[in-house]
């Protein structure tokens, strides 16, 4: 059942199409590893994801997963680390949203990475690229599962201070970053 409202230049629709639950699936992943969380559309993601991140650096360690949503609906996986290929595979069946995408690095940085990634043409979206601890909301229908945000880390504690930019200049340039 589906309702229209709205004026005349754009409408809402409200579909009713049943149940929805969520979930919370938590990324498992050492602290030392940093994870990026997308969606794509297509099956040879996985294969241009490898492509790209090979090409950033020989040094790059990385792991790669993609779920298909139809056909096989297979976790597609691909790496050069067989240890970051095998927990990204096991990140993306729990999260096992269509089309969704995990990737695991190591010896780089997802600053080094994303700008190739989004270059990727059936790259949609990214939810996150981050170290931190990341737990991934996930929607639940008849039809199948959905990423609708991820908690990257832990909330703010408080606004910084003039010392905390002090603090976080000099970090930027102790590695490089800035000048």
């Amino acid at each position: 059942m589906a309702w229209r409202c709205g004026h005349a230049s754009w409408y809402h629709w409200l579909v009713a199409t049943g149940p929805v639950s969520f979930e919370v699936v938590p990324i498992d992943k050492p602290a030392d590893m940093n994870v990026i969380i997308g969606q794509a559309h297509f099956i040879k993601t996985v294969e241009d994801l490898h492509e790209a991140l090979a090409g950033v650096s020989p040094h790059l360690r990385f792991g790669v997963a993609f779920c298909e949503a139809s056909s096989a609906r297979l976790v597609r996986r691909s790496g050069n680390d067989d240890e970051l290929t095998g927990r990204a595979a096991a990140n993306a069946l729990a999260i096992g949203a269509g089309h969704s995408f995990v990737i695991l690095l190591r010896e780089g940085f997802p600053i080094n990475v994303l700008n190739p990634l989004k270059a990727v043409p059936e790259v949609c979206t990214i939810f996150c690229a981050t170290a931190n601890p990341v737990d991934v909301l996930v929607a639940v229908t008849n039809r199948g599962r959905g990423i609708i945000g991820v908690i990257d880390g832990s909330p703010p504690t408080g606004i910084e201070q003039d010392s905390d930019v002090t603090d976080r200049r000099s970090l930027l340039r102790a590695i490089g970053y800035k000048l």
